[in-house]
């Protein structure tokens, strides 16, 4: 395993910590929010600040990055909606009556989660607030999006005439160990997952097959039926509270504050690896072609072979925790609360890795002929002993 040397740009524009980093669908830009009250958007092409969103009157906690806009939340209870060719403020999201920590847009929705208790929805083309959903106990952390015609039967929809029209739900995380989940177009509660002991801290829906996953401050993760409310596992090895989550193949990747990540195989609930070598709380994971970047409170990103555990390279430089990762075109960009983003050239690491894959389902192969041959072998020995038996 080789150091990583340094990074290929260090982007020192921000003058806070950067709370979060999001790309947009195209992989043409990057949005970062911070502490300084701004979001900034830099070109993946050359790294280069392309925008500077001003207005919040105080820091932002979280950005979502479309193609043709950009979305802030803030400390200041507003969301705004900017313009990324210009630069300009297109709408100020108001309602909210303390600090707005996530925001998730899907469709034509704007979802927002909030300290004051709630969640709300808003029409992206405009200011006004379509829905609020009001039940949690304290503030919502979390959200997840889908709709009821991914995961349900029609035979099973007993919703009103009210919620026929618009299937779409709202998953929210909460600080008050409860997940739930909304219909949209009503603002009820459809159902309270109930078990969690601690602070739901992430989500991670899988519609196709009808599950969502929770992790919490209890130090557990918990899958869910969606449509039924239903617990169906625990997983239960981590020592911390477990903060992200990651979906990859019916894999699920948790990082958590003991300093590891884990690897779970979601149809038996079987723990298969563990990623150590951090030396404080795994604050934000990635896969990509078959490695797990994480990023630390440590402030330094990390490398594994994903399948091994094997630890592969170390990205030093950060001064403070990495508060997200993002990967594109054979680059890994780190978002730090120092301030800066760095980019980190990983080609090397990925083609090593692919050169590996590469060998390993040529071996795999072979060992498949090889048994092919003697089955065949024993299946002709077996006809043989068979014919000089009479049989």
């Amino acid at each position: 395993m080789g150091n990583s040397g340094s990074a290929v740009k260090v982007c020192t524009d921000h003058q806070g910590g950067i709370n979060w980093l999001s790309l947009s669908p195209d992989g043409q830009r990057l949005l970062t929010g911070s502490e300084d009250g701004t979001a900034r958007l830099w070109s993946t092409a050359d790294s280069q600040c392309r925008g500077h969103f001003q207005g919040h009157e105080s820091y932002i906690t979280f950005c979502h990055l479309e193609n043709e806009a950009a979305f802030t939340c803030s400390a200041d209870h507003t969301i705004r909606k900017w313009d990324v060719m210009t630069g300009q403020c297109l709408a100020i999201y108001r309602g909210h009556t303390s600090i707005v920590n996530r925001i998730l847009v899907a469709k034509d929705y704007l979802f927002s989660g909030s300290y004051d208790r709630t969640a709300r929805c808003w029409s992206v083309d405009k200011e006004k607030q379509i829905q609020e959903f009001r039940g949690h106990r304290n503030c919502v952390l979390t959200l997840a999006h889908y709709s009821s015609r991914d995961v349900l039967e029609e035979e099973e929809e007993e919703e009103e005439e009210e919620e026929k029209v618009s299937r779409d739900l709202l998953v929210t995380g909460s600080t008050d160990c409860t997940v739930k989940v909304w219909w949209v177009s009503s603002g009820r509660c459809y159902q309270t997952l109930l078990g969690h002991t601690g602070a739901v801290l992430c989500l991670i829906l899988d519609a196709p097959n009808r599950e969502l996953f929770s992790g919490s401050t209890d130090y557990t993760i918990r899958t869910w039926n969606i449509v039924t409310g239903e617990q169906l596992k625990v997983f239960k090895e981590h020592q911390g509270s477990v903060i992200c989550l990651e979906l990859v193949n019916r894999h699920l990747y948790s990082g958590s504050a003991d300093r590891t990540v884990k690897c779970w195989l979601v149809d038996t609930g079987e723990r298969i690896q563990t990623y150590k070598a951090h030396k404080h709380s795994v604050s934000t994971l990635k896969y990509h072609a078959g490695i797990l970047f994480t990023g630390s409170g440590d402030a330094c990103a990390r490398a594994f072979n994903s399948k091994s555990g094997v630890l592969q390279k170390i990205f030093r430089g950060h001064k403070f925790i990495i508060n997200c990762i993002q990967i594109h075109n054979e680059l890994l960009y780190t978002a730090s609360h120092d301030g800066t983003l760095r980019i980190w050239d990983i080609r090397g690491i990925c083609k090593r890795n692919k050169r590996r894959l590469k060998k390993e389902r040529s071996v795999q192969g072979r060992s498949s002929q090889k048994g092919s041959l003697s089955r065949l072998f024993n299946n002709k020995v077996g006809c043989m002993v068979q014919q000089e038996n009479g049989e």
